[in-house]
């Protein structure tokens, strides 16, 4: 075996997570979506005198501000760390992002249940739930199903035979 052989298994490895090139698009299209929802939402509900609308509002936009960090770094260039986050959020399987995405829409929703935080959270979830489809991975063909029906039939098939038909 080459150098060359073993370099590109491991070049490829981390980077294949199961998702198509349009999926990740939709996810990450999805996710500045939700950080414009998120922070315009935010900001609409820092406009009020009770401390828990406030509360929830400024974790909207910290919510959006995380979602531009971590979907679209190039629009945080300002932020020396920017491309590290991105970097190490790109890392992460899609179960983490969603388990993170949904947990960070779900918390301003229970701190304060009002149809602002309801609808401005509504897309930063729904990116949580996408990444969370594309953990499930991918669909399998009717094909391949069959025949491994077909093949755990046989090996069921098999195993009675030879306790049944054993000689003692």
């Amino acid at each position: 075996m080459s150098s060359e052989e073993t370099a590109a298994p491991s070049k490829a490895a981390p980077d294949d997570d199961g998702m198509t090139w349009w999926y990740r698009w939709l996810c990450k299209i999805a996710g500045v979506l939700g950080g414009i929802s998120c922070a315009v939402s935010g900001v609409w509900n820092c406009v009020t005198v009770n401390p828990l609308n406030i509360a929830a509002g400024v974790w909207m936009v910290l919510n959006a501000f995380v979602l531009f960090l971590c979907e679209v770094p190039f629009c945080c260039q300002f932020i020396e760390f920017a491309n590290a986050i991105a970097a190490r959020a790109d890392k992460l399987k899609p179960w983490q992002k969603a388990l993170f995405y949904c947990g960070m829409a779900l918390f301003p929703v229970f701190l304060s249940f009002s149809i602002t935080t309801l609808f401005g959270n509504a897309i930063a979830f729904a990116t949580g739930v996408l990444y969370g489809l594309a953990s499930l991975g991918k669909k399998g063909d009717a094909v391949t199903y069959a025949r491994l029906q077909h093949q755990k039939q046989g090996d069921e098939e098999r195993t009675a035979g030879t306790v049944n038909g054993a000689p003692e």
